[in-house]
């Protein structure tokens, strides 16, 4: 029974971290540097310091390619058509 409940635990908590991770992931990677930073110090064994290097988030190079979408430039823009193609909202009083 308490490997049952360990698994679920383990199960729920991936699934708290993904969430997170896709919510707000400036949080997740200032969580994740700050992680790498205490891992990485040379007074660590050698397998830390390996893990402390895998958590580095992905620096921005400031070119489009690195995907980083903090100027707005990058990434897809929705066609003109979709954009206009709305149809307004009516309200109209219920028949009574």
């Amino acid at each position: 029974m308490l490997v049952q409940y360990v698994v679920i635990g383990l199960i729920v908590l991936v699934s708290v971290l993904a969430v997170v991770r896709k919510l707000a992931p400036q949080l997740t990677n200032r969580w994740m540097a700050a992680a790498s930073i205490h891992l990485s110090r040379p007074g660590h064994a050698a397998w830390l310091r390996a893990i402390g290097q895998r958590l580095q988030p992905k620096q921005a190079t400031g070119d489009c390619s690195d995907g980083c979408s903090t100027c707005g430039a990058c990434g897809p823009k929705p066609p003109a058509a979709a954009r206009t193609a709305s149809m307004p909202l009516e309200f109209r009083p219920r028949a009574k």
